[in-house]
């Protein structure tokens, strides 16, 4: 049994090293949107290749994070977890010093592989380690503290954007790492699972990422890549027929015979669709449109963030006394309303008239959904499978906002140089809200009709502070 106490010198240790590598991820899913105008022109860049700057990092953290924590179950959450933060800072370094958008997009997608590896293991690390008095608090306290540095994210990418420049964005992981690996390696205790066995499902990893990657491919290029959408589509059966005849599968088919999951898992996808589109295309906005500057960018999103953070908590209390439904309809309805509030920012937007009521609207719809969404994905199945049942709903949450960065500015008729050109992307970026908005709609008429409350006694998520706004939080296995 862990037996290792809060209080502690090696608890306060292990706290620190994953904070620090946990906020490596969250700090990159943050900033990077924020820097986009700037690493346009400085490489010049198409809006094409803006997007996978984006996409490519999230298709490998998508297409592999199931993969990432059997990896550190079998083989050691400590070892996996070092190899995947001196992976992410090798790769930050290569984004850094890209001499070219091609260069850079390469080295995205390495980025994502050492996301797969320490993202899931800086929790599990707590939860193999501290005492099971003490590990609610120290969870606790790594996703708070986690929060905050994903609330920081934007103001610290954008003061980097407007002073040393979008680079330094991604040379800021070289000495997180370089902190975080000494810690871990002489303080955090090695543990592993036991009871896993057996291979990995690697054709299933690679078959999942390959039906991802051709399916964005295909939207991002649109109208030369017909064949490449249908080979991306046949990747796709294949990996739903490879996974169902595996005997230990990355991803377990039958856990979709829960209703209430795969209703919840639907929900997912159009709320984090909306989501991922939304703040692609609206830190473009803010700088190419209403003039800001990068820092003030990235500040003006900031009151979202902070509003996860203090009452994150409070809501899935609440969703905990009035069932999940009531949020998880009136939450995306309030964000698509923020949505729409959006259509206000254009030439000289005003801060506090134009941008803040939408941003307020959004942040009060987030903390509306996102944590009765979390808890409602776990208390769906068997609490023995409440990990492998976070980690599909993250992963179909980054999923959901690949397909979106790559398709929403396809539906909206946006240029490969719209970002150039202010009126331009005005124009569709007026037209993208809505399309987001109508999404959002979906997802709270599914919520409606297909979520009903939990039995007595389910599985309550661990990580009830929550501050990142790209995808839910992640739970740990061996609760």
């Amino acid at each position: 049994m862990p037996d290792v106490r809060i209080a502690s010198a090696q608890g306060k240790w292990i706290l620190i090293t994953t904070v620090l590598g946990s906020s490596m991820a969250l700090l990159d899913s943050t900033v990077v949107n924020v820097a986009l105008p700037r690493i346009g022109d400085d490489l010049g860049a198409s809006l094409s290749a803006l997007q996978w700057t984006i996409n490519a990092y999230m298709l490998t953290l998508a297409g592999l994070i199931l993969l990432g924590g059997s990896l550190g179950d079998q083989y050691g959450r400590r070892k996996i977890f070092v190899i995947g933060v001196v992976w992410f800072a090798a790769a930050s370094l290569m984004c850094g010093l890209a001499p070219t958008d091609a260069v850079l997009i390469g080295a995205r997608a390495l980025q994502g592989i050492g996301g797969a590896l320490l993202t899931p293991g800086s929790l599990a690390l707590i939860q193999a380690s501290f005492h099971p008095d003490d590990r609610a608090r120290a969870v606790g306290l790594w996703s708070g503290f986690g929060g905050i540095g994903a609330a920081i994210g934007p103001f610290l990418g954008g003061w980097l954007v407007d002073g040393p420049g979008w680079r330094w964005v991604f040379l800021l992981n070289v000495p997180l790492a370089l902190l975080c690996v000494p810690i871990a390696l002489r303080h955090v205790p090695e543990s592993a699972d036991g009871r896993v066995h057996g291979r990995f499902d690697a054709l299933g990893a690679v078959l999942g990422a390959l039906a991802l990657g051709l399916v964005t491919f295909a939207l991002i290029e649109a109208g030369t890549t017909s064949l490449l959408a249908i080979a991306g589509v046949a990747a796709g059966v294949a990996f739903v027929y490879v996974e169902k005849r595996r005997q230990d599968p990355m991803l377990p088919l039958d856990i979709f015979a829960s209703r209430q999951f795969t209703a919840l898992n639907i929900v997912t996808l159009c709320v984090y669709g909306a989501f991922g589109g939304y703040f692609f295309l609206t830190a473009l906005q803010l700088q190419v449109v209403a003039g800001y500057s990068a820092l003030a960018a990235g500040t003006a999103l900031l009151p979202t963030t902070a509003l996860m953070l203090l009452f994150s908590a409070r809501s899935g209390a609440l969703a905990d006394r009035i069932g999940p439904r009531i949020p998880l309809t009136v939450g995306p309805l309030l964000c698509a309303t923020a949505m729409l509030l959006m259509l206000r920012v254009g030439e000289h937007a005003n801060y506090l008239t134009d941008v803040l009521p939408a941003v307020l609207v959004q942040g009060v719809g987030m903390v509306t959904l996102v944590a009765p969404l979390t808890a409602s994905v776990l208390a769906s199945v068997d609490t023995a499978r409440a990990g492998i049942a976070s980690g599909i709903n993250n992963a179909a949450a980054r999923a959901a906002s690949l397909i979106a960065v790559a398709a929403l500015p396809l539906l909206a008729g946006m240029g490969p140089e719209a970002y150039r050109s202010p009126s331009a992307f005005d124009a569709a970026f007026d037209r993208a809200m809505p399309i987001c908005a109508g999404v959002l709609v979906v997802g709270a008429a599914l919520a409606f009709a297909l979520v009903r409350r939990p039995a007595p006694g389910c599985v309550r998520p661990e990580c009830r502070t929550h501050g990142n706004v790209t995808s839910p939080p992640i739970e740990a296995k061996g609760r």
